[in-house]
């Protein structure tokens, strides 16, 4: 037979080791693997000249806006961006305008993206204010639903156990429920205590978000989490607290996991107070011993994924004269892989934790079948990085429409040369070489 593509002259991360191989791709999926001798004749033969290829990378924490933040990113320039920094698939956000929350607001995302995006997107939910669509919702095909707990945003009312408990149940552990565990409570308070004495620096700021009001909903939720079966995801978590009650709770079984942002553990209070504003985000960036932790962490396998939190604004949004009128987030799609492989490049982390935590687990928490590893059946879904690049990064380059970052001008070592999206070549160099539409929309498991 003859297939679509070969690659050849590569090195690959297959089954926990580098291997040298030629890859073969027929109809989007993973043909054959083995040695150039074994592999099928193909319509497309590429050379990679030595490049390391690894598993599409899997981002389940992005906000690709659109619809109406479409100013602040697109479906096009959102996916443009993950593409460039390695990833092929992406997990949207449901903080949107509108919230995505219903059937029909679920519907119309997926309906708008299509014919615009360069990788493969699954959508999140919220939950909606009548609990019976909950099942509704499932049914169309959200991949999870998203719980902020430090500020109302969907239908479900946030103050109210007794309601989050009911939801919880309703979902059970068909999908995830991911939650920006914040107090928001804790939060208002010492925000209008701060506003009354005239506070609206970055301190003020920190002072409100603090790790304690992290602390506290990730309390809150693990109670919760015990009385119900849902399969519970934490996001960016940042603090030693929060990460030793996810701990404990997961040694009794509970089925919990949980995420941390690049931005928690590449940056830390020191760089928000030295960067600005640019650097703001919810949960802020914590001091040394937080960060430190957080490496520990991740090195001992207790943290599932790394998620870039990827949250474009404008930069007028995020230049305001008060800290309470920044809008929160940095943009992280160009920046995490390269970040990660500079980490691997001075011993930090290993290449496995890298796959593990980018790839594999987030495939395997969000139910994401046939992602994640390179293996015969799979999706034809590749990064090929080089590991010896070193360079700047330059946010006046991003794809996305956010051209800022804390990390501009930072130095690293190694990075995303091109990507392949089921095995068409999306990314080549940083230029897009793709049709917008390429992209696939993934439907959840549920």
């Amino acid at each position: 037979m003859t297939v679509d593509l070969v690659l050849k002259d590569l090195k690959a991360y297959i089954d926990g080791a580098v291997q040298e191989c030629c890859i073969a791709v027929e109809n989007g999926t993973v043909h054959k693997v083995g040695k150039e001798a074994q592999m099928p004749k193909a319509d497309t033969v590429l050379s990679l000249n030595g490049l390391l290829v690894l598993p599409g990378l899997i981002d389940v924490h992005v906000h690709l806006r659109d619809e109406g933040k479409a100013y602040k990113e697109d479906f096009y320039t959102g996916t443009a961006a993950a593409a460039a920094g390695g990833f092929t698939t992406v997990l949207d956000m449901p903080n949107n305008t509108p919230v995505t929350m219903s059937v029909e607001t679920l519907e119309n995302r997926m309906a708008n993206a299509r014919g615009k995006i360069l990788v493969n997107v699954g959508f999140y939910s919220e939950f909606p204010k009548d609990p019976r669509e909950i099942e509704k919702i499932i049914a169309g095909g959200a991949v999870a639903f998203k719980l902020y707990l430090g500020e109302q945003v969907g239908g479900l009312n946030i103050d109210d156990d007794h309601a989050l408990k009911y939801a919880f149940k309703t979902v059970a552990s068909r999908v995830p429920i991911a939650v920006h565990a914040e107090d928001k409570n804790m939060l208002k308070r010492m925000e209008e205590e701060l506003k009354g004495k005239g506070r609206n620096d970055i301190e003020a700021f920190l002072e409100a978000h603090s790790e304690r009001a992290e602390a506290s909903a990730v309390r809150r939720l693990v109670k919760i989490a015990e009385k119900t079966s849902a399969k519970v995801h934490f996001c960016h978590i940042s603090t030693k607290q929060g990460l030793e009650i996810i701990h404990k709770a997961k040694e009794k079984g509970l089925a919990l996991t949980c995420e941390v942002t690049p931005h928690h553990l590449f940056l830390s209070v020191d760089d928000l107070k030295r960067v600005g504003t640019v650097a703001l985000t919810a949960p802020p960036l914590r001091d040394k011993s937080h960060v430190d932790f957080l490496w520990k962490s991740l090195k001992n396998g207790l943290i599932d994924v790394v998620g870039s939190d990827h949250a474009p604004h404008t930069l007028a949004e995020k230049s305001a004269a008060s800290v309470w009128e920044v809008k929160v987030g940095i943009p992280g799609l160009e920046t995490t892989l390269p970040l990660m492989l500079t980490a691997v490049n001075s011993g930090a982390l290993s290449l496995g934790d890298v796959v593990r935590m980018l790839a594999e687990n987030p495939a395997r928490v969000f139910k994401l079948k046939g992602r994640g590893a390179i293996k015969e059946g799979g999706k034809a879904d590749f990064v090929a990085v080089d590991m010896g690049e070193e360079y700047c990064i330059d946010a006046s380059k991003f794809h996305s429409k956010a051209k800022f970052s804390p990390f501009n001008g930072k130095r690293v070592k190694g990075k995303p040369v091109k990507t392949f999206v089921a095995g068409q070549l999306v990314v080549d160099r940083g230029e897009i070489v793709a049709e917008a539409g390429c992209g696939k929309i993934i439907l959840g498991e549920g």
